[in-house]
């Protein structure tokens, strides 16, 4: 081999150890949502949300180049590990952002926290994880499914409703969903309806509902399940004399399917669009002129999710070797939320407001939930005190 010879090759090999080293230096997250079915607008939000906070921070997370894999976990927990191990092994991700439904987060849970990887739900916030099976790897930007939930019961409670009618999802945040009504509601169930996740049709339930005739009707159902059952309501002459108390049934997610049907409807959430701070008006005001839609929870808590990241990654000064580091910087929360006052539980579930919620139509002729009134001050949640430090 002749000097010139030597001289292309080592410039070669030079180059790619350079660009080996540039992509090594590279912050690289995978998120895993559901974006196909019909609950994909949610995951379409919590991918926008995302979008827009790393867009918001130049491009980068926490000072460094970042490389953000989206992938569809389908609503198949087969489907959603396969996806999530590619994610690990193929991608070599250093945070995992997802996934928007408990049964998806139950199936990759254990995949990601087994490989010291860090997991960061933008949604889906079971039990399961929150008291005894808590790990340093696993951290929530939304809260502890049965919160939500709970902001409804109490007002059921308060309001003098003294019989409801149960109608939820049967899986694991459809259940969590009743266990967190029932806290603070202690009148009559007159029903607990539990129905096959991916339900379109409420017939046989808006009959039975017609026929008891309870004080209100809580409901869990969200994305597509959401905007059928709520135009039926409305068409069975039921939304005008049985008012209804639900959590991801009305929001931004389903309203612009919802439109006129959903007006009046009830919500409990840890945020809404009209939620009175810069930061949140700022976001709302961007998310809107960049996809034409108006924010929801979804995309709310993914856009914390990477100001999350972004804390951390800053914090340990892009260094990620330090697991325990990283974990400590994570569960310091050092970021400005959107929904304002914020922070982790030891359980790295969120202490936060709660509201109940309202839909209204916009001057403008678009449709969001609107704050009635606030339920919960930081509040967190009650398996907790389960979580041994350590874990």
């Amino acid at each position: 081999m002749n000097k010139q010879s030597l001289g292309a090759g080592l410039a070669v090999l030079l180059s790619m150890v350079s660009s080996a080293a540039v992509a090594e230096d590279k912050i690289k997250v995978g998120v895993i949502v559901t974006l196909s079915g019909p609950a994909a607008v949610l995951g379409q939000q919590a991918r926008d949300g995302f979008a827009l906070a790393v867009k918001d921070l130049g491009g980068k997370v926490g000072g460094k180049d970042v490389e953000v894999t989206v992938v569809d976990d389908e609503l198949k927990p087969d489907a959603a590990v396969t996806k999530v191990k590619g994610l690990l092994e193929r991608d070599k991700v250093d945070f995992v952002v997802g996934p928007i439904f408990s049964n998806i987060l139950q199936a990759i849970h254990k995949p990601v926290i087994d490989t010291k990887t860090f997991l960061i739900s933008p949604n889906a916030g079971p039990s399961s994880y929150a008291g005894k099976e808590c790990s340093p790897f696993f951290y929530v930007t939304s809260y502890q499914n049965d919160q939500v939930h709970e902001i409804l019961g109490k007002v059921a409670q308060d309001r003098g409703y003294r019989r409801v009618y149960l109608l939820v999802p049967n899986y694991q945040a459809g259940r969590d969903s009743v266990a967190g009504f029932k806290l603070d509601y202690k009148g009559e169930i007159v029903e607990e309806s539990y129905m096959p996740l991916g339900t379109l049709d409420f017939q046989p339930e808006l009959s039975k509902i017609a026929s008891l005739k309870p004080d209100a009707v809580f409901t869990f159902m969200p994305g597509g399940m959401g905007v059928n059952l709520v135009k039926q309501y409305r068409q069975a002459g039921l939304a005008d004399t049985i008012p209804v108390l639900s959590a991801f049934t009305v929001d931004e997610s389903t309203l612009a399917a919802q439109q006129d049907a959903a007006i009046g409807m009830f919500g409990g959430a840890d945020w809404a669009p009209n939620l009175d701070n810069p930061q949140n008006k700022k976001f709302v005001s961007a998310y809107e002129a960049a996809y034409n839609s108006v924010p929801g929870s979804y995309a709310m808590q993914a856009y914390d999710a990477a100001m999350l990241i972004d804390s951390a990654v800053k914090a340990v000064k892009g260094d990620l070797s330090n697991k325990e580091a990283v974990a400590a910087a994570l569960k310091k929360a050092d970021f400005t939320s959107l929904r304002g006052s914020f922070k982790f539980n030891a359980n790295g579930y969120p202490i936060q407001d709660f509201y109940l919620t309202k839909v209204a139509k916009r001057p403008d002729g678009k449709f969001q939930t609107e704050i009635v009134q606030k339920v919960f001050e930081t509040y967190g949640d009650r398996y907790a005190k389960d979580c041994a430090p350590g874990n």
